[in-house]
């Protein structure tokens, strides 16, 4: 094709080609308007993805101490702001000096003596002939000693017990036969492997999220050197017998009618033949389907989910497995089984249906910290109303600190005095003229499109002093799935997952009881082989008050300094800002 342009003679040829040419023209313009677009929207997406890479953690907002208040005149409503505003700092004062004194009084010196109830040994240190012996005076006399301590370390120990079964008969007489003991209940078959092994796997898998490769090194530092297949033999086995137990701990959760969910990604690998969809079983329907597409389309997994139930009321966690992010996880576990009461959770389609689908038996509360983090991601175009927004949100967290250790009741008229005016200052800001003038494509767009789509769920906490403000807990459990799967890095199987579900389900709510993992794991299936089904005893935090010399208490106090720690640094954010100092 030529490159120079042929004009024909005749008139309407001309504007025939004049007409392709401006065609021609205006697709081009089309092009360059969407890559110039699109190229706007890789640079945002490339400046997000540094920021999330290389920003500090916390997203942390100081409000501008030369930015304008907003001034709310002489009416009741400002008079009534005022007050609270007063309360507020007379409490911030309270807990910054009691704080302060608690620190002083709590100013040890370092103790450096090794735990007493550790076995001690003696041996004496080699002393040079010299030493014992001098020149001028021959033969020195020993007056004592002086004691250092140094503290060693063993790998554990196995050892194999032999239980002898003693057989009798009657002299003479073999029509009697042999009389023997019963044989004592085992966790596998023939009572090769203690509890105590299932433990130790167990604990070392969603404890300490040590695949089972590594665990067959862990055990052979101690002598023995089991096949891989022979760990993950014995944990089935111990997920099998537990199953009963979790699913009590299931509908513990499920009665509390208060809880928070989250879920993450784990990669399921296919299996070699896709299993059959039964009828009637919504589950198994899903997992013939999404095995079927992935079969289709090539792939050798899926992305399963892994989702975390916490009990807002109860010291309980509980896992679920599922092949898919759909709807079909929370149904099966929410609206299937009955469950009434209040969820919240993120904005997941999965979950804003549930209220239709369980006529109205479950109530959804948003989190918080979704809508503020979005506000915050998009601050940067829109700094005055972002900053307006992000302050209001300080306010109500500060708000949050000062209830925490109130009745639910209190809380909730704490809420109702001084949390539902900032909201209500939050929407008159969010109808606005200013909001109105934000462009519609500009991410911020979209962060106040949040928080007027959500505004029910999120401000449903208000009514309810049981509800927190966000669900930053249930997401912290998370990490632990996420530890784990960057170790083990794939599920076997769908029945792989469910096991994985439910010891995790064990495991994580002994760890937010602060108790001893292998403890606790090792008495409940103790008791379970011996055939018990007392299963309200076993759970977690009626164990702990059973065996007290099981609990860390390190942990429970960690998490007590934490908490006391961010209360004090909030309370002197807002001594600070009355002062109009900035921190």
């Amino acid at each position: 094709m030529s490159d120079s342009l042929i004009i024909p003679d005749d008139v309407s040829a001309c504007q025939a080609l004049i007409g392709e040419l401006a065609q021609t023209v205006q697709e081009q313009r089309q092009t360059i308007t969407k890559l110039n677009q699109e190229n706007s929207e890789l640079h945002l997406t490339i400046n997000e993805l540094l920021q999330q890479a290389y920003r500090k953690r916390r997203e942390r907002y100081v409000e501008n101490p030369n930015q304008l208040k907003i001034d709310f005149g002489d009416t009741d409503e400002a008079a009534d702001a005022a007050d609270g505003l007063a309360e507020a700092i007379e409490q911030a004062e309270v807990i910054v000096a009691e704080y302060k004194r608690r620190q002083q009084g709590a100013k040890k010196p370092r103790q450096e003596q090794l735990p007493d109830h550790l076995p001690r040994y003696e041996v004496e240190a080699k002393v040079p002939a010299e030493a014992k012996h001098c020149e001028q005076h021959g033969e020195r006399k020993l007056i004592g000693y002086d004691r250092t301590e140094t503290l060693e370390f063993e790998p554990p120990k196995l050892k194999v017990r032999v239980t002898l079964y003693p057989k009798y008969v009657c002299e003479d007489e073999p029509s009697c036969g042999v009389s023997q003991p019963e044989r004592l209940p085992g966790l596998v078959e023939g009572n090769r492997y203690d509890t105590s092994i299932a433990a130790e796997i167990i604990t070392g898998k969603c404890g300490y999220h040590l695949p089972i490769y590594r665990q067959q090194d862990y055990f052979a530092g101690s002598g023995w050197i089991p096949d891989r297949s022979t760990l993950l033999n014995i944990q089935r086995a111990a997920a099998e017998l537990v199953k009963p137990f979790v699913y009590y701990l299931r509908g513990e959760v499920l009665a509390d009618g208060l809880l928070g969910t989250d879920d993450t990604r784990v990669t399921l690998l296919l299996p070699p033949e896709i299993p059959e969809a039964k009828a009637g079983d919504a589950k198994s329907q899903r997992i013939h389907e999404v095995f079927r597409e992935a079969r289709a389309a090539g792939k050798p997994s899926v992305s399963g989910r892994m989702w975390a139930y916490r009990s807002l009321l109860l010291p309980l966690n509980v896992f679920d497995f599922t092949v898919s992010r759909h709807r079909d996880g929370p149904d099966e576990f929410l609206v299937n089984s009955h469950f009434t009461g209040t969820v919240i959770g993120d904005c997941y389609s999965g979950y804003e249906g549930l209220t239709l689908r369980s006529n109205a038996r479950i109530r959804r509360a948003a989190c918080n910290t979704h809508a503020r983090r979005k506000v915050y991601d998009a601050r940067e175009n829109y700094p005055l109303l972002s900053g307006q927004l992000l302050a209001m949100y300080r306010q109500l967290y500060d708000v949050e600190d000062r209830s925490r250790e109130l009745t639910f009741a209190d809380r909730q008229a704490l809420r109702e005095a001084e949390a539902r005016p900032i909201w209500e200052r939050m929407g008159e800001l969010l109808s606005g003229k200013a909001a109105s003038q934000v462009l519609p494509k500009d991410k911020f767009a979209g962060a106040l499109n949040y928080l007027r789509n959500q505004w029910d769920a999120l401000t449903l906490y208000l009514s309810d002093g049981r509800l927190p403000i966000d669900n930053n807990e249930v997401e912290q459990l998370m990490k632990q799935v996420a530890i784990g799967r960057k170790n083990w890095l794939f599920i076997g199987s769908v029945a792989a997952g469910e096991r994985a579900a439910d010891l995790l389900t064990l495991v994580s709510s002994a760890v937010r009881n602060d108790l001893d993992v292998w403890a606790y794991v090792k008495d409940v299936l103790d008791c379970l082989v011996a055939g018990s089904t007392d299963y309200a005893a076993l759970r977690p935090d009626r164990w702990a008050g059973e065996h007290p010399e099981h609990i860390r208490q390190y942990r429970t106090r960690e998490r007590r300094d934490r908490a006391d720690a961010k209360r004090v640094r909030r309370a002197r954010r807002r001594l600070l800002g009355v002062s109009g100092k900035s921190d």
